[in-house]
């Protein structure tokens, strides 16, 4: 975003307060300032003169999930993802309390195999220590390997089309059986897969640390990579990724990748239900929605016409929880990102069911660190399951 470009759109605001509906950070701290028109107000102060940055300040606009909750509730129309991404670059060097997550992050997205490498070493003792002191907001478990490290192309015999998958990171290095999944149910479904070894992080965890000079230049790699190849769609398991990708890009670089697709968008018409055999346990599944997935790309409907298609009786949950996770945020804000997570499984647990569903991986790391007594899983795992259960 432009400055000129991010004035006007601070300008527009009018307080009217319409962003603060669903907002989950007002809703857990119901200060003005840990709301989305509290935040604008905020940079317009800032960008006027009228206050200077501050830790107050940096933990008020850095404390937003950027969910996308608050997109179209604005009357006007502000664009106020955009304008925050913008006011955390203006913030970030200032912004001291997030400096060594910036320092990591960036090392990982330049190294990421290497660093894989190095995690893996010293996990055993590293992320029980973080544990320990607080500063891991709960357990990771690295696997043995990650999904991708060359160029890759599956075939089939009788070709239905051809797709190509963004693997992303969390995927790649955290779940790579996710992954594994989604290349099982495309074979068995006829299409030819293309994982590219090119890809790159998608940008948005730059881009939420304020590092918008660096998130460019990732987009423009990804452009790069992908639109070289002749394929239908461009799928991913992570809707952040997609969001990225599809919607973000177009406003980081001025292109994005219009055949980025979630995967419930792409196989919620080419599942056949007289082809699938309900599973052994007719499990009921609670369906958990991803933020950017509902509100980011306006995908609701499908993965729960898909759950239903293969045989799994969903139960219905009141309210809309977000889980806490909204990226790097539960790592920076694990007090607000505990309540919210706590409220989210309080809710579910009412609710009953055998299993989760959900279309994120992040919520599911999330969510499965404080439920224990259900499975969590993706819904590319539900779908494998009922289609290798074929009649």
């Amino acid at each position: 975003m432009e400055s000129s470009q991010y004035l006007d759109e601070l300008s527009k605001c009018v307080r009217c307060g319409s962003c603060k509906a669903f907002c989950p950070t007002y809703e857990e701290d119901s200060t003005e300032s840990m709301s989305a028109r509290g935040r604008l107000a905020l940079l317009w102060a800032l960008s006027s003169g009228q206050i200077t940055s501050s830790h107050i300040l940096n933990d008020r606009i850095f404390g937003c999930m950027l969910c996308g909750k608050c997109e179209g509730l604005c009357p006007l129309a502000v664009d106020i993802k955009e304008v925050i991404y913008h006011g955390r670059t203006l913030l970030k060097k200032k912004d001291n309390q997030r400096k060594y997550l910036r320092f990591f992050t960036k090392l990982f997205i330049k190294k990421p195999g290497l660093t894989f490498k190095l995690l893996s070493a010293i996990h055993p003792v590293l992320f029980p220590y973080l544990l320990k002191k607080g500063t891991l907001p709960f357990r990771i478990e690295l696997p043995e390997r990650h999904l991708k490290d060359r160029p890759q192309v599956f075939t089939v015999t009788k070709k239905r089309g051809r797709v190509a998958v963004f693997t992303g990171c969390v995927v790649n290095f955290l779940y790579p059986h996710l992954g594994e999944a989604l290349i099982n149910v495309l074979l068995r479904l006829g299409y030819e897969i293309v994982l590219p070894a090119n890809e790159v992080c998608c940008g948005m965890p730059l881009r939420t640390l304020g590092l918008e000079e660096e998130a460019v230049n990732l987009a423009k790699r990804n452009i790069e990579t992908f639109k070289r190849l002749n394929v239908e769609a461009v799928l991913s398991l992570c809707p952040s990724c997609t969001l990225a990708l599809k919607t973000e890009y177009p406003k980081l670089i001025g292109e994005g990748i219009d055949k980025a697709k979630d995967i419930s968008s792409f196989f919620i018409d080419k599942i056949d239900p007289s082809r699938f055999t309900p599973s052994s346990d007719s499990r009921n599944a609670i369906y958990h929605d991803p933020c950017h997935l509902k509100y980011g790309l306006g995908i609701e409907r499908e993965p729960r016409e898909i759950i239903e298609k293969i045989g799994i009786n969903l139960i219905r949950t009141e309210g809309d929880r977000c889980c806490g996770f909204a990226g790097l945020f539960c790592l920076s804000f694990m007090e607000l990102s505990r309540q919210l997570l706590n409220k989210c499984t309080e809710e579910y647990t009412k609710a009953g069911g055998e299993v989760i569903i959900t279309s994120c991986p992040g919520c599911i790391m999330q969510l499965s660190n404080e439920i224990k007594d259900k499975p969590v899983i993706h819904l590319i795992e539900a779908i494998e399951e009922a289609l290798f259960q074929e009649k």
